[in-house]
């Protein structure tokens, strides 16, 4: 069923210079990146944090000259808006917000016309993702609840829930294991502090799903023992039974081996696999294998 994503917003980045401006920024590989298609991508302060993350879509051009999209949380585009347009400098780009623009999730070409339309770039599981006029989307209701089921279970985080602004580095985010930062790439903001960690390997906290056996709250600590080893983020299902944390892989490991079930408030806490991960999650186990219902 397609979903009208209504806390999403649309920015445009046109002009003869955006695909190198975008490039020069974002922590993705843009300059490859095929019209058409999308990439999620991030948009990091010098220290290496994540500022703004991003679908970013390369548009046709239009009388040769291109143009990009920008799929962004609309709780934060206006200040996107404002940071595109303190690095534009003497960049020939025109940025702009697009109210009449609208995304959606789920969405099949029958549903267009469709400005951008393709699989969800982090993760094919999470089905299709589209850019659409306001009055197209306005056809479909806001379905984000079953959309938010699907993504908590993959763990799969929300901009706003679970990222936020300032506060985690890309590794921290899993942008290195779904498709948002390119490590072959020349400069862009906060571009050594991610390499850093990448040749490293220093990322020790990673955002997972978890599946618990009480509903939880955002920011409940994670303990084993006496120990914190992470924190309960945004991210909830309605029935309480998924969420998603911020663990310390290493402190989750020794947890693992000493037997400690992991604990946020009276919740036990049972870290999940997730399908698209590179890494392995100490004492994880499959989505079919967790506590409860599926959640999906």
């Amino acid at each position: 069923m397609t979903i009208h994503l209504a806390k999403r917003a649309v920015i445009e980045v046109a002009g003869p210079e955006a695909r190198v401006f975008l490039h020069s920024l974002l922590s993705a590989d843009i300059a490859n990146l095929e019209h058409g298609k999308s990439t999620w991508a991030g948009l990091l302060t010098p220290q290496g944090k994540i500022l703004f993350d991003m679908f970013a879509w390369a548009a046709r051009p239009e009388d040769g000259v291109e143009g990009f999209l920008l799929d962004v949380a609309a709780g934060t585009a206006a200040a996107l808006l404002a940071r595109l347009g303190m690095y534009k400098l003497r960049r020939e780009v025109e940025i702009q917000a697009r109210p009449d623009l609208a995304v959606l999730a789920d969405a099949t070409e029958e549903d267009g016309p469709h400005v951008a339309f393709g699989p969800d770039p982090r993760y094919a599981e999470m089905g299709t993702r589209a850019i659409s006029p306001a009055d197209v989307a306005g056809r479909f209701g806001n379905g984000a609840t079953a959309y938010d089921e699907r993504r908590i279970a993959l763990g799969l985080p929300d901009s706003e829930k679970d990222i936020g602004s300032g506060e985690l580095f890309p590794h921290e985010a899993n942008f290195d294991q779904l498709g948002a930062v390119s490590f072959t790439k020349g400069c862009y903001v906060g571009q050594e502090v991610v390499s850093r960690m990448q040749h490293r390997g220093t990322a020790r906290n990673r955002l997972i799903p978890v599946a618990t056996t009480a509903p939880v709250r955002p920011q409940t600590p994670v303990m084993a023992g006496e120990k914190r080893i992470g924190e309960i983020t945004g991210s909830i299902n309605e029935s309480g039974t998924r969420a998603i944390a911020l663990m310390r892989l290493d402190r989750l490991a020794q947890a693992a081996q000493a037997e400690e079930i992991p604990v946020a408030g009276e919740a036990r806490i049972l870290p999940v696999q997730p399908p698209w991960a590179q890494f392995e999650v100490p004492g994880a186990v499959r989505e079919e294998q967790a506590w409860g219902p599926p959640a999906r």
